[in-house]
Formats: structure tokens, sequence, C-alpha cells
């Protein structure tokens, strides 16, 4: 099992109320966060330190975006 400390990258797959109160209690706790979304204004975009605006079925930008991130 890998532990994922403070400062590493949270990636959230779509950024409506759940995934913007995830980021931000993630982000209190010294989390970057990703947040891939089709919307480009979603609620988590708003507070996420990057952004990625593509279908959740566009494989390779979900790839892209994973790579990004730790978990």
């Amino acid at each position: 099992m890998n532990i994922i400390l403070p400062g590493g990258t949270i990636g959230i797959l779509g950024g409506g109320q759940l995934g913007r109160m995830l980021a931000m209690e993630g982000r209190r706790m010294g989390y970057r966060i990703g947040v891939l979304d089709p919307v480009e204004n979603c609620p988590a975009a708003q507070v996420a330190d990057f952004f990625v605006q593509s279908e959740l079925t566009n494989t390779q930008r979900v790839m892209e975006f994973v790579s990004q991130v730790d978990v």
C-alpha cells in the first residue's frame, strides 16, 4: 500500500458539489487538487489547483489527467 502525504496530488473525476467539498477538504489538509469535468465552470474547478475540461468518456484525456495525479 502506498501512502500519499500532504503535498501529493488528488485527482477528482467530476467537479460537482461533492467534488468541490472533497477538493476543499483535501486542500485544507495540504494536498494539491486536480479536477476533470466536462463543464468549464463546475463548482470544484473554482477551488482546484488545476482543471482539465473533458468528457469522462474521452479515454485519452482521462489518461493524461491520471498521469498528473497521485491518486
